[in-house]
């Protein structure tokens, strides 16, 4: 069942508008992580790993669900379908791997949260080269999540090769 086209539009500008703002705010954190490890002020760098906790819960972790959700969504009201091609399939492998890391991170945060708001920890325990990795690697599975979109490279899965015949 294919969605109507007005509704179809919409259910692709929330994935491109989510999708996006996820890639935005993995940049801004990769930003932020950056200088987390080369601010030479210690209120910078406490205040980096603080801010970072509740952003990766108010901005991270919504955006990673509203992508999934949505490309369920706009992927089910298409002819492409959610399990009928490989490059959708590897699409929604790679948002559910990478929102689930993202909620097994979001304890990372709160520890260096934590470690930050304490004065007597010393600034070098308090600088964490984990939150500019991890910007990096989630930044490009993100961007390989956005070249299958756009080249939608061929191959059809078995479900979707039995699809077609039926349809024939």
């Amino acid at each position: 069942m294919t969605m109507p086209p007005r509704l179809r539009k919409l259910a692709l500008i929330a994935h491109v508008t989510s999708s996006v703002g996820w890639f935005g705010a993995v940049l801004t954190f990769l930003a932020l992580g950056v200088i987390g490890m080369t601010s030479p002020d210690a209120a910078v760098v406490r205040g980096v790993y603080l801010v970072m906790e509740p952003a990766a819960g108010y901005a991270l972790a919504p955006l990673a669900f509203a992508s999934l959700l949505t490309g369920v969504i706009q992927s089910l009201g298409t002819t492409w379908g959610l399990l009928r091609h490989y490059w959708v399939l590897f699409k929604l492998l790679i948002n559910a791997v990478a929102t689930g890391v993202l909620l097994i991170y979001l304890g990372t945060f709160r520890s260096m949260a934590h470690l930050a708001a304490d004065p007597a920890a010393e600034l070098s325990s308090v600088r964490n080269f984990s939150p500019v990795l991890h910007s990096v690697l989630a930044l490009a599975v993100l961007l390989l999540a956005m070249i299958l979109a756009v080249y939608k490279p061929r191959g059809v899965t078995p479900y979707g090769q039995r699809k077609q015949r039926a349809q024939r």
